[in-house]
C-alpha cells in the first residue's frame, strides 16, 4: 500500500518507545511488577493496594492498566468484549538489511488478513488476522505455537516468497494467539470516563480492533490532553483538600468530554473497517477490493491526520 501526499506509514517498536518515555523520568518513578489489586478510598486522596501487600496513597489515580484494567472495572466499565476474530504478530531482527521498501504490505484471503512494514534497515514486523473455525480452535492453535505458525504459512502461501520468509524466520516462542477485543462503543455514552480524581487512558479505557492502527497513537492524544488539563489545575496556588480536590475533579471531567466522542469514533471505524476488510462473503469482498478500496485507505489517513493540540 502506497500513498502519495505528505503521508508516511511507519512502524515504532513499543519496547523502544517506552525505554524512551521511561528515561525522562526521575530515577525510581517507575515501580516495576507492581499490579494493581484493590482501589481505596481516603478522603480525597486513593489508596492502591498492590498485589506484594504494599500499598500507594495519590491525589490523582490515572489508570493505563491496560485492557484487564482495575481502575477502568472501578469506574464501571465492563471487560472488554471479544469481536470474534484472532490475531497473531511478530518482529524478525535479520543479520543483513531486508532490501524491503519503507511501506506498508497487505494481503486479503477469505476471512483473513496479513500486513508487513519494515521498522528499520534489518528489522520487519508482521500480523496476521482471521476468523477462526470451529476446526481452528479445535486444532489446538493457542496451545501449539508450531502449529500456528504453520497455520499462518499455508493461509499465506500466495504470498511473494521473499515476503513470506520474514514469517518463516521469526521464532516459534513469538506465535501467540490472541482474541481481538474491544470496548462497546455506547459505554463510552453511558459510562464515567471520570470520577472524582480517577481516569482511564489508553486500552484501560477504549480496547480496539487493530485496523485504523490508531489503538497506541490514540494513547498518546489520550496523555497530552490529560497533561494539558492536569497543568492547568496543579498551575493554581491551591490549598491540598477540598480545594485542590474539585480542581483535579473538573479538570477530569474536561479531559473526559475532550476524548469521548474521538474514542467512540475510533472505535466504531475500527470495528466496521476490519469486519469489511477480513470479510469471508464473496460478495463483500469485491466491493471490498473494486469500489471500498479507495474509500478504506482514506479512512486510515484522515484518522491518523488528529490534532489533539499542543501541551502549553
Amino acid at each position: 500500500m502506497s500513498f502519495s501526499g505528505p503521508h508516511e506509514v511507519r512502524c515504532v517498536r513499543r519496547k523502544l518507545l517506552l525505554e524512551a518515555f521511561a528515561n525522562e523520568l526521575p530515577s525510581g518513578t517507575i515501580r516495576y511488577m507492581s499490579r494493581v489489586v484493590a482501589i481505596q478510598e481516603s478522603g480525597f486522596s486513593k489508596i492502591l493496594h498492590l498485589a506484594d501487600g504494599t500499598t500507594i496513597k495519590t491525589k490523582v489515580l490515572i489508570g493505563s492498566d491496560g485492557i484487564n484494567s482495575i481502575v477502568a472495572k472501578w469506574l464501571g466499565f465492563n471487560e472488554a468484549s471479544p469481536i470474534g476474530r484472532y490475531a497473531t504478530r511478530g518482529y524478525v531482527e535479520l543479520n543483513n538489511t531486508h532490501q524491503l521498501e519503507p511501506l506498508f504490505m497487505q494481503y486479503f484471503g477469505k476471512g483473513f488478513r496479513a500486513g508487513v512494514i519494515p521498522c528499520d534497515h534489518k528489522g520487519v514486523y508482521w500480523f496476521f488476522t482471521w476468523t477462526p473455525t470451529i476446526k481452528d480452535h479445535q486444532n489446538g492453535l493457542a496451545q501449539e505455537p508450531a502449529k500456528l505458525k504453520q497455520y499462518v504459512l499455508n493461509k499465506l502461501e500466495n504470498m511473494p516468497s521473499y515476503v513470506r520468509s520474514f514469517i518463516e524466520n521469526t521464532e516459534l516462542d513469538a506465535f501467540h494467539l490472541a482474541p481481538l477485543r474491544h470496548r462497546h462503543p455506547w459505554e463510552l455514552i453511558m459510562k464515567n470516563i471520570s470520577k472524582g480524581n480517577v481516569c482511564a487512558v489508553g486500552d484501560a479505557l477504549h480496547p480496539m480492533a487493530p485496523d485504523l492502527a490508531q489503538g497506541g497513537c490514540s494513547t498518546l492524544e489520550d496523555g497530552v490532553v490529560l497533561a494539558r488539563c492536569l497543568g492547568e489545575a496543579f498551575s493554581k496556588n491551591l490549598k491540598e483538600g477540598e480545594e485542590e480536590y474539585k480542581m483535579i475533579e473538573e479538570s477530569l471531567k474536561k479531559y473526559a468530554k475532550e476524548r469521548r466522542w474521538r474514542c467512540i469514533d475510533l472505535i466504531t471505524r475500527s470495528y466496521i473497517v476490519g469486519s469489511i476488510q477480513q470479510s469471508g462473503s464473496k460478495l463483500v469482498n469485491f466491493f471490498r477490493d473494486q469500489i471500498l478500496a479507495t474509500f478504506l485507505a482514506d479512512e486510515l489517513l484522515k484518522k491518523s491526520e488528529f490534532d489533539c493540540g499542543e501541551l502549553k
